[in-house]
This record gives structure tokens, sequence and C-alpha cells, in this order.
């Protein structure tokens, strides 16, 4: 597209005092949008931190150092008044909540933006290259956010998460208004915003359960359970992620051996740097796991319905709708879990009333399907009638 930004050039002005603070904010006050981002140490310590934020507007950079002793009051109190560019923006939102107690109120996420217009690689890095020629370097992206002093090379990679951001706003949204799609993307930024606005997941008593942990056999469970409960332990203890203690595949390995009492020998089989320096912890996790009774596992709270197997007209109005949403997701060139997931056509085949937990854009697409899905079936008519009188 012609627009190409020697990455060594970028500018940005780092804010860590608190005259340099209230002086952004004097500054931001007369502006209606803002392009923003935010770093965070969750690759590298236990409890996730906001470190960084990085902004845009008139023209200039800011880098704003939160870990700096600096009162943010009055940012931010005045973020949330803002129209804020921001790119894949879940994280930050749920940052932002458990940080500063703040909700967001307006945004544009470019992520979501390049997904409403059919964008098959929608990450910065892939929009920025394709649209501008820009590549942005990577290798920063895994940085410990939290270190001090944060180096040159990092604070250039941070400043160019939001260096385009504007102009990619304009060219995606001179897009977006071609095709009319512009209420369908505003309806998403909507929802994510109220979505993410609870902040994260808090930990609860059956936070154990991981991704495929409901596939596994009870005295598997109860093996994961206990590995889960140390390796979280020593995360809190080492102030390290849990994944580098011992990752979920691990686990499950570990937990389904305990089932088939072959533990012993998928141990010996895992990295020697895991046996090595994890060794007593997950042999006495093991041997714990071993030895719970599965039943006294917490149990996940009831919910109604979700057991029962669909009938045979649910399952026919289920694949009735996937039909119609993907030859409608073929025609706007988009992907079909845009318009509905597979857990929402699960949910709406067996209750088409909950077509309207959709989005407004959502329902209008989907609405035609499910008209036809739940049509009376049409009476034979007698022989002999015409095509005129049953008409």
């Amino acid at each position: 597209m012609g627009l190409h930004i020697d990455m060594e050039q970028v500018q940005y002005t780092y804010i860590d005092t608190q005259d340099g603070l209230d002086r952004l904010c004097d500054h931001m006050e007369p502006h209606p949008e803002l392009a923003v981002d935010s770093e965070a140490d969750n690759l590298h310590h236990y409890e996730t931190r906001l470190c960084l934020l990085q902004m845009r507007f008139d023209d200039t950079t800011y880098l704003v150092d939160v870990l700096a002793e600096i009162d943010m009051k009055r940012f931010w109190e005045i973020l949330p008044t803002k129209h804020l560019i921001m790119h894949g923006s879940d994280f930050d939102i749920r940052l932002f909540k458990d940080f500063a107690d703040v909700e967001l109120t307006d945004i544009f996420d470019s992520m979501l933006a390049a997904q409403i217009i059919g964008e098959q690689r929608f990450g910065l890095a892939a929009l920025l290259e394709e649209k501008f020629e820009v590549k942005l370097p990577k290798d920063s992206q895994k940085s410990d956010w939290s270190m001090r002093p944060l180096t040159p090379k990092m604070l250039t990679y941070a400043a160019n998460d939001v260096q385009y951001l504007f102009p990619l706003r304009d060219m995606l949204m001179e897009r977006i208004n071609e095709l009319g799609r512009a209420d369908w993307l505003a309806q998403r930024c909507l929802g994510l915003i109220q979505t993410a606005s609870v902040g994260f997941p808090t930990r609860n008593e059956n936070a154990w359960r991981i991704s495929k942990s409901d596939r596994l056999k009870p005295r598997a469970q109860a093996g994961l359970f206990e590995l889960w409960t140390w390796r979280e332990n020593l995360a809190e203890q080492l102030d390290r992620p849990p994944f580098k203690i011992l990752g979920n595949e691990y686990l499950l390995k570990l937990s389904i051996s305990i089932h088939d009492e072959n533990w012993e020998e998928v141990f010996a089989a895992m990295p020697p740097g895991i046996q090595r320096r994890k060794k007593q912890g997950i042999l006495d996790a093991v041997k714990r796991g071993s030895e719970l009774d599965p039943e006294t596992l917490p149990k996940r709270p009831t919910r109604v319905g979700t057991r029962v197997p669909m009938s045979q007209e649910e399952l026919d109005r289920q694949e009735a709708i996937r039909v119609y949403r993907d030859k409608v997701a073929a025609e706007l060139e988009i992907d079909p879990t845009l318009i509905a997931t597979r857990s929402h056509l699960v949910q709406i085949s067996r209750d088409p009333e909950s077509l309207l937990q959709l989005q407004p854009w959502q329902q209008e697409l989907l609405a035609p399907a499910l008209e036809e899905s739940t049509e009376e079936p049409t009476v034979d008519e007698p022989e002999g009638s015409t095509e005129e009188e049953t008409a």
C-alpha cells in the first residue's frame, strides 16, 4: 500500500514521573480518541500485573511505566471516557478491570474489524505487513515486562504496537462501510466490552478442571486434582506461571497413567530436566492422587438439561441451520463461526428462542434458517390436486 515506516525511526515519550503523567493527562483531555495497548508479565510471574501502557494520539506515542511510583487515579478516570482504538483487546479490557477497576465504554478493535470483512490473517503483525508493508519484530513478544529498566529494543517493540492503529482503523473502516457492516462491528465491540469487563476468571474449587479433564476416568481425575494442586502451590511459591512448572500435556499424561497404573513408565519418559528438578513433588502428588477417593473431588454445579441427548428433530434442525449458516458465510466471505458457533447451534436447535441471545446482526442472518427448520411439515395433498389448488 506504500506506507512504509522505518522501524528504527519510531519516536516515543517515556513517562515514569508524576509530572510527566500529569502533563499527559492534560494533553489527553481534549482528544476524543486514543490508540491504546498494554504489556503484562503473565508469561513470567504467578500473578498477572499490568506493567506498561502504550498510547498514541496527536501523532505522538507515549509509553507509561505503570510500575513507577506515580498516582494514576486521574489517568484511569480519563481513559474510559475516550473512544479507544485497540487490537485484540479482550486481554487488555480484563487487565484494566482487574488492575484498576476500570471498565471501558467505547472501542474499535481492529482484529474484530478484520474478521468482519473476511480477512484470513487478522493478527496485528499480519495485517500491518499486508496493508502497510511493515514487518513488526517479534523478539520482544515474550519479554518480562516487569523488568526495569526496559531495554531500547523492548520499548521500540511496545511503541510499534500502537504506531499504526489509526491508519489501520481508517483502512478497515473504509472496507466495512463499503460492505455495510458498520453495525455488525459496533455490536461485536460492545459485546466484547460486556464479556471482558468482568475481568479474568477467578480461581475456585473447580479451577483444576483443565481442558480435556472431563474426559478422564474418575481415578485419573483424582490424580489430576493432586498434580494440579501441587503445581499451583509451587508456582505461587516460586512466583512463576504454572505452565512453566509443568505443562497441561504432562499433567494429563500422568493423570491417565495413574488410572492405567503405569505412571512410573510415563514419568521415566518425561524430559530429564523435569525428572530431576520436579521429581519429589510429582511423585508425592502421584501418590496422593492414587490414594484419593474420586467421590471426594469438588463437583461442578449442576447445569439443567445439558446432559439430555438431543432428539432426532433437534439434530435435524441443527444440521439444517448449520448448512444455512455455512452457505450465508460463504456468500459473505466470513468465517461461519462469526455468525454462530457450534454451541450456539446446539442451543438454538434445542430452544429456538435462544436465538435472541445472539447479537442482532447474527439473529438477522440466521432467522430465515430457523423459520424453515421449525415450519410444520407439509401435509400430502389428495391425488389429483393441482399446484394452483394447493398454492
